[in-house]
């Protein structure tokens, strides 16, 4: 088993709840296969973050910019810290040459302040970015949504008020887009741990994990099920370490940033973090490496995502085919090579 690095704001959340069981079923034909870039058909998305928390969401943007299955319209931060994640967002984007995407500040709200990678934008201005920079970013996610003429995939992988916000100033964009969220713990719970717990991203903000979940989309959740297994470490984080692969270069800068914040620096040299919001990206196109099944959940008060016959139906990815695979893959992915 790879080593657990301390999980930072995904904290253990010791609390269990029993679980009824289900039959496994097909999963969602939409993602079921990949996007065909080679055919020029990209899949046009919106990713809402709650970067500059846990690095988890570093990661997942640099993978996001390496698939080509996906056409990136839109970056807006979620829960908080709007000018802190936004300039993050946008450094990000503008230094692995990617400043034309445009990036959204989602409402001014708690929690306030700053994060572990504060430092790598305390020098740096939103007014300095190239691209579009839209201080009303959920405006941006209902214009951007209910402008293309494709349906958007809105990649949700933090805590979810700022697409609650938008749902409720447009309802809408639930028929115009299709959401796929890391979300929630089904079966397993934190580390794999075999009772279930209620994960940060939904009990961060339950009100808004409620709306999100439950919203006329079709649904495609990683919960910690599948998610909080992915870490990088041996060989395949030697590589990344070695590369100088500007997207990889970028993270690693933030990482290392990250990793002395929280009193563990040497992690950075030697392994990954948990890379939950990875698998949400992967699942905007493509199921392959996943166990999926369709099962009804609802959000409880307390934070749990239940099995329940009567919750809004959704595609789960509950466990791995090959998880080595997919860790194969998503080192491929970065590295330019997959």
């Amino acid at each position: 088993m790879n080593h657990l690095p301390q999980f930072n704001r995904r904290t253990f959340l010791q609390d269990a709840g029993l679980i009824a069981a289900v039959t496994l079923v097909a999963p969602f034909a939409w993602g079921a296969a990949a996007s065909d870039p080679k055919a020029g058909k990209r899949t046009p998305v919106i990713l809402a973050t709650d970067i500059g928390d846990d690095i988890d969401d570093t990661w997942a943007l640099g993978f996001l910019l390496k698939c080509p299955e996906l056409d990136l319209k839109l970056v807006v931060s979620d829960y908080g810290k709007p000018q802190y994640r936004g300039k993050l967002i946008a450094k990000f984007l503008q230094t692995v040459d990617h400043g034309s995407v445009p990036v959204g500040l989602g409402p001014d709200r708690e929690p306030r302040g700053e994060g572990g990678q504060a430092d790598w934008v305390k020098d740096y201005s939103l007014s300095s970015y190239p691209g579009r920079v839209h201080p009303d970013g959920v405006q941006a996610m209902i214009d951007t949504i209910m402008g293309s003429k494709e349906t958007v995939t809105l990649i949700g992988i933090g805590p979810m008020p700022t697409i609650a916000a938008a749902l409720a100033r447009e309802p809408r964009i639930a028929r115009r887009a299709r959401f796929v969220g890391m979300d929630g713990s089904v079966r397993v719970g934190y580390g794999g741990a075999k009772t279930p717990a209620p994960e940060w991203n939904v009990k961060a903000d339950v009100k808004a994990a409620q709306q999100v979940l439950a919203a006329p989309w079709e649904i495609t959740i990683t919960p910690l099920d599948t998610c909080g297994l992915v870490t990088l470490d041996g060989q395949r984080y030697q590589r990344l370490l070695k590369s100088t692969d500007p997207v990889v270069s970028a993270i690693l800068q933030n990482y290392r940033l990250w990793c002395r914040s929280n009193k563990n620096q040497d992690d950075a040299e030697r392994r990954s973090s948990v890379l939950f919001d990875t698998v949400a990206i992967y699942l905007a196109f493509t199921q392959a490496l996943c166990q999926m099944e369709t099962l009804g959940l609802r959000v409880t008060e307390d934070g749990f995502t239940r099995i329940d016959d009567h919750g809004k139906r959704m595609a789960v990815a509950t466990a791995w085919k090959d998880l080595d695979g997919y860790r194969d893959f998503l080192v491929g992915r970065l590295l330019g090579e997959a």
